[in-house]
């Protein structure tokens, strides 16, 4: 399937259920360099992702030797400031899973779901693109490793920027589908910000 095509299939879902998601665009607070290059955010946090790194193995000098870009991202509702991130196949890694530690309570992901989606399809997952190399993550399945980090730095970074996230899973599935499993928790994440 073409890049792309599963989070436009959810943007299209949404839409016709009256929430407008639209691509969103590059934020400052999100790059190659992840927790090497932020700042305004608590320690902890810091801490955490550096902790992260570190057990995804990855090299703290590479890192920060990356050329500074932003980190792409998929959708976002701009009324709440809510990110809408669609997770395919890809995402849902051994390496993955293990960042699931590093969340905190004011993480809007499905914890349990999130690791049983790992336990299926880490096989493949890991698999998928595990001689592409990545900057910053040596070693095999590099590229899984990388995307597992920078999962994880929307997860902890979004809400101390006053952005919102949710995730809708879709591993092989098509993009309807992902929108209509996740449209709950994708409507209640709208109301709290409405709300707050």
């Amino acid at each position: 399937m073409p890049v792309g095509d599963v989070e436009r299939a959810v943007g299209a879902a949404a839409a016709a259920d009256g929430i407008e998601l639209v691509p969103m665009s590059h934020v400052p607070w999100l790059t190659t360099r992840g927790h090497l290059a932020v700042s305004g955010v608590p320690q902890g946090v810091l801490d955490r992702l550096a902790l992260a790194f570190a057990a995804l193995g990855g090299d703290a000098e590479a890192q920060a030797a990356k050329q500074l870009r932003p980190l792409p991202n998929d959708l976002v509702h701009l009324p709440t400031r809510t990110m809408v991130e669609v997770d395919e196949l890809q995402h849902f890694t051994s390496f993955r899973l293990q960042t699931l530690r590093y969340l905190d309570d004011r993480s809007t992901l499905d914890h349990a779901g999130y690791a049983s989606l790992c336990g299926t399809w880490a096989v493949k997952a890991d698999a998928y693109r595990a001689s592409k190399a990545a900057k910053g993550f040596p070693g095999a399945c590099s590229r899984g490793r990388q995307r597992a980090y920078n999962d994880l730095l929307r997860d902890l970074l979004a809400p101390e920027h006053g952005w919102g996230l949710v995730r809708v899973p879709a591993a092989r599935i098509d993009g309807a589908t992902a929108y209509e499993l996740a449209r709950e928790a994708i409507r209640r994440v709208l109301d709290e910000r409405r709300d707050s």
